[in-house]
């Protein structure tokens, strides 16, 4: 499943890598909301969370779904700016039924729900749909609609208020040490981009992320089949914070923006790897063999001795495993001796957790 940009056409430079205050400050939010994300930021969300004023604390809790489940598009800035405050000025030039609408798609839980013309500001009817939609979200939802549609104007002023009290109780310490980091990733990705092409600085950003063949797309590997056109260009913003996410705005009227984790010491396997490791698992007789080669290594004829099979049919499974990267093979004269591929089998449970986080 993907999402493709489409850049075919686009002037060149209109593919840019920046850093943003704003998008970093959602990905923090969305960490406090959502821990179990994000293991390697438990010590630093549960201090947050200790530290953190209680009217704050409520505001959040308030507001969660605007960057719990997903991210609103309005978060997510594809022209950014030096400082959070701009970014929020930014922000407050948006039209009311931009801003509405986008904030109720994540308020009503699904990027499939669209509020177009007649808005449910103008039109009763509307209006009446996205409460029924935010209500089978949960009361705070439902509370959060109702506010929106009948007051825009309060709801966003305490929105930026909520943010703005968030730089003070924990985001201008994490941004002053993410900065730093942002930065360098930005001019390497930036002079990728420049020496070797889109494709080297695309690959360069995840695996999850390529040009296509006909050098007309951007692919992202996402849960959904979908596509989108990026006519003033494509934003990439470096996360520190969004790992192991891959948060990708793509709604129409909205400019493409993709929010990528920073590089870590390891690259996190692809998505196929992942599908060809978890169908070389689940068949039992591949299993077996696993566990015989967990304790040692065998041959071919061995393993077809211990568990009564013909020494083909163990070949057939063994090319499966080793296919998926689960085995090794080492010649010892006229044999060839299989062992588990213990580091990368360890890690298949948290490599599945990045896939489905992606």
């Amino acid at each position: 499943m993907t999402l493709r940009i489409d850049i075919g056409g686009l002037p060149h430079g209109r593919v840019r890598f920046a850093a943003s205050p704003l998008a970093e400050l959602t990905a923090m939010l969305h960490v406090l909301a959502e821990p179990g994300h994000h293991p390697q930021l438990a010590g630093w969300a549960a201090d947050v969370w200790a530290g953190m004023p209680p009217e704050l604390a409520e505001r959040l809790r308030e507001a969660e779904f605007l960057w719990r489940s997903s991210r609103a598009d309005f978060l997510v800035p594809a022209r950014p700016r030096q400082t959070l405050a701009e970014e929020l000025d930014d922000l407050d030039r948006i039209d009311d039924e931009t801003y509405v609408a986008a904030a109720l798609i994540t308020t009503c839980g699904s990027n499939r729900v669209r509020f177009g013309a007649p808005s449910p500001l103008a039109d009763q009817a509307a209006r009446e749909r996205a409460l029924d939609l935010a209500q089978a979200r949960g009361p705070l939802q439902e509370a959060f609609a109702e506010r929106l549609l009948a007051a825009p104007s309060a709801v966003r002023a305490r929105v930026r208020h909520t943010l703005e009290q968030c730089a003070g109780a924990f985001f201008d310490a994490a941004w002053s040490g993410a900065a730093a980091q942002l930065a360098t990733d930005v001019r390497l990705k930036t002079d990728l981009l420049k020496r070797q092409g889109l494709g080297a600085a695309l690959a360069s950003v995840s695996g999850a992320v390529t040009l296509s063949p006909d050098g007309g797309g951007i692919v992202v590997d996402k849960l959904q089949d979908n596509a989108t056109a990026a006519h003033d260009g494509v934003t990439f913003l470096p996360s520190v914070f969004g790992r192991p996410h891959l948060v990708v705005i793509h709604a129409p009227g909205w400019q493409p923006v993709v929010q990528y984790p920073v590089a870590e010491a390891a690259e996190p396997v692809s998505l196929e790897t992942v599908t060809l490791r978890l169908e070389a698992l689940a068949h039992p007789v591949r299993l077996r063999l696993l566990r015989t080669l967990a304790r040692g290594p065998h041959t071919t004829g061995e393993l077809a001795h211990a568990w009564g099979l013909t020494p083909p049919e163990v070949s057939r499974h063994l090319a499966i495993l080793r296919r998926a990267g689960l085995l090794t093979g080492r010649r010892e004269g006229r044999y060839v001796r299989y062992s588990v591929n213990l580091p990368d089998l360890t890690a298949l449970g948290a490599d599945v957790l990045t896939a489905v986080l992606r």
